[in-house]
């Protein structure tokens, strides 16, 4: 995960009800930029992976390519789109409590909502949008744009692929990081989640256990 100052999660890290907590999962979105997308099919239930982009006004953006399971039925219906933060396995031995049990930590935000097909020029937009976000990330590089590619081979490409955006009628966020152990014992176990390279969840759970 990219260390991005705009994503903290809030302190009630299930409930989504205020300007700030509604900020942080906009901040997740836009910081994870890829989810998981499902629907059901005549042929059973699917799932695609794909970028997400968030238009910040209750809505998700993405794209399929014409060949995806989900590409002749989903619009609309609804769909469950998935994006998932850090994770990581945590070990009792960390906490420096006795009688603890394994588990795995997480961040997790899940987004049901109605699916409508876009226009080609809202498609040519998403993209737009979804490379300048993630070009963004990659500063000092020079960001691309489209204006780099050959325009007849741009507008084949999107060809290819159809557009979707997401009415968001439903968030459901899921922040597992260890709230029910005292803060020193979060923190610990943050450090040992450092030591070993997991510093997205190691950041997480401090962050959470400092509030």
């Amino acid at each position: 995960m990219h260390s991005n100052p705009a994503f903290r999660w809030p302190k009630s890290a299930n409930d989504h009800h205020d300007a700030d907590e509604r900020a942080a999962l906009e901040a997740m979105i836009a910081e994870i930029g890829f989810g998981m997308v499902f629907a059901d099919t005549p042929d059973g239930p699917r799932v695609a992976h794909v970028p997400v982009f968030s238009t910040d006004d209750g809505a998700l953006q993405f794209h399929l390519s014409q060949g995806n399971a989900l590409t002749r039925h989903i619009a609309e219906n609804k769909a469950l789109c998935v994006i998932n933060g850090p994770d990581a396995y945590i070990s009792p031995d960390w906490y420096g409590l006795d009688d603890q049990v394994p588990t795995w930590n997480y961040l997790a935000l899940e987004l049901e909502g109605t699916v409508r097909q876009m226009e080609r020029e809202g498609l040519i937009a998403l993209l737009d949008d979804v490379t300048a976000q993630n070009e963004a990330k990659l500063l000092p590089k020079v960001p691309w744009h489209r204006d780099k590619m050959d325009p007849a081979k741009f507008e084949k490409m999107v060809d290819a692929i159809v557009g979707f955006e997401m009415e968001i009628l439903a968030w459901r966020p899921t922040a597992k990081l260890s709230q029910n152990k005292p803060a020193a014992a979060r923190n610990k176990a943050g450090s040992a989640l450092a030591a070993v390279g997991r510093r997205a969840m190691a950041h997480m759970m401090q962050e959470f256990a400092a509030r």
